[in-house]
């Protein structure tokens, strides 16, 4: 499926401006791309509400313990499973590693219960699963809420929580514990060939495990840092441009298929007199790296837009973007976990 982008004149305008600008990354030369011949190893775990034309919701995925699956957000924007304890069978006799934490920024939602180990297994239609090793998994027994919360409430033995956390540099958000080591698609067991761990999200599911088949294409790639202080990449750099104001504003970017709305961060510049979300008619750019990603106007009807942005103005807080799920009705997203690289490729 192809999906065109509606932009303004204005909107191509901004884009066609920023090509000449060398933001934080250079492009990749050739021989510096990374190579997947070698790997065979992948499967494609079709989302459980995947349709045909697009991505419309946060994707879902199946999630089991050795029972029957339950309904689990696939969420790029946090890394580890969380889960209510109610939903774990036999949890008494699981190795426990100590108490757990998580806060999902987005919502306010904090997290609190015990890091148990067990293996997992990931379901998506059509029959695709993978399984894991014996991997961290937090068993949720109580929610609270921050002072901020957009959308929390209190509970004692909760219900309805089931995360399946697939992003990268994420400790740095109220999620300390967050380590690569409890992401599941870099815990997948099987297989007699090498494997490359990483994954492709794409508007229809996911690709576990990066391979010759499943890269092919037109990818755009970034090379990532190494975060100094966490075993961990660094976030995808990217610059924010409203309304072609100049400088953009330069930071960093998540692609979070766990929420519907746009979370910004922008200096006062950017926003331009802006407070709280984007008014209608706001052109937005997005640059990752070297790459001029995507454009759109705010209320235009393009599938690559967010239902809604949540806008924080700020001289000192580092420019970010959290595009929500929608970019994936524009690209497939390529993250190697192996050799830090993340990738772009247009649909």
């Amino acid at each position: 499926m192809r999906v065109r982008q509606r932009t303004s004149t204005t909107s191509r305008a901004i884009l066609v401006a920023m090509v000449g600008l060398a933001f934080l990354i250079r492009p990749l030369a050739a021989d510096e791309r990374p190579d997947y011949a070698m790997f065979g190893e992948g499967k494609f775990l079709r989302y459980l509400n995947a349709e045909a034309g697009g991505i419309r919701a946060v994707p879902r995925i199946g999630l089991s313990f050795g029972g029957e699956p339950i309904r689990a957000v696939i969420d790029s924007g946090s890394t580890g499973i969380v889960v209510a304890a109610r939903y774990i069978p036999n949890l008494d006799q699981l190795p426990v590693q100590g108490d757990g934490r998580l806060t999902y920024t987005s919502s306010g939602r904090v997290m609190i219960g015990q890091w148990v180990v067990t293996p997992v297994t990931l379901t998506g239609q059509e029959g695709g699963s993978v399984s894991t090793e014996p991997m961290p998994v937090l068993a949720v027994s109580e929610v609270r809420c921050l002072d901020n919360a957009r959308n929390c409430t209190p509970h004692d033995d909760p219900s309805g929580i089931a995360m399946v956390g697939v992003g990268f540099a994420r400790e740095g958000d109220r999620q300390g514990q967050s380590t690569p080591e409890k992401n599941p698609l870099l815990r997948v067991t099987g297989g007699d060939g090498p494997r490359r761990r990483g994954y492709i999200l794409a508007a229809e599911g996911v690709h576990v495990g990066l391979t010759r088949e499943n890269t092919r294409g037109d990818f755009r790639f970034l090379k990532l840092e190494r975060q100094p202080d966490r075993p961990d990449w660094a976030a995808t750099p990217a610059c924010i441009t409203l309304n072609g104001a100049s400088p953009p504003a330069c930071g960093s970017m998540l692609v979070d298929t766990g929420v519907s709305a746009m979370f910004m961060t922008v200096p006062p510049e950017q926003a331009q007199g802006a407070e709280r979300t984007l008014p209608p008619g706001t052109q937005v750019a997005i640059r990752a790296g070297d790459i001029d990603l995507y454009g759109f106007t705010v209320g235009d009807g393009s599938p690559l837009a967010p239902e809604g942005t949540h806008l924080r103005v700020s001289s000192e807080a580092k420019p970010f973007v959290n595009t929500s799920f929608h970019l994936l009705n524009g690209f497939d997203v390529l993250y190697d976990a192996d050799a830090g690289y993340v990738g772009f490729r247009r649909r």
